[in-house]
């Protein structure tokens, strides 16, 4: 089992800048890679990156890629999304997930994550 609690959103300009994180509880977080998903009012939930258990392997949407940088520290538990150069379509409440099995297709999906967090909004105003 593992439990996840996302932080950092919040709100800010075009231009500006967060850093979410997502700790997570459980023996097995190392083993798990781990995905940022976001989900705008009236969309569906949308890849946003990913990262391989080791860390190393990172794959992002067209949309957030040169902007948004993910990243893991197995020895913290905790999964990050540095996000820069922010706009107004980014804002979405953001979601981290864990996923046991993985591959640079699969982690892409929804489906393939076994854990979610709660959730964290962010909002980029114009």
């Amino acid at each position: 089992q593992v439990q996840l609690v996302e932080s950092g959103g919040g709100l800010v300009q075009a231009g500006g800048s967060l850093r979410l994180s997502c700790a997570a509880s459980g023996r097995t977080f190392s083993t798990n890679a781990m995905g940022w998903f976001r989900q705008a009012p009236g969309k569906e939930r949308e890849f946003v990156a990913t990262i391989s258990s080791n860390g190393g392997a990172t794959f992002y949407a067209d949309s957030v890629r040169g902007r948004f940088a993910i990243s893991r520290d197995n020895a913290k538990n905790t999964v990050s999304l540095q996000m820069n150069s922010l706009k107004p379509e980014d804002t979405a409440v953001y979601y981290c997930a864990a996923a046991a099995t993985w591959s640079a297709l699969s982690g892409r999906t929804k489906n393939a994550y076994n854990y979610w967090g709660q959730g964290t909004q962010v909002t980029v105003s114009s």
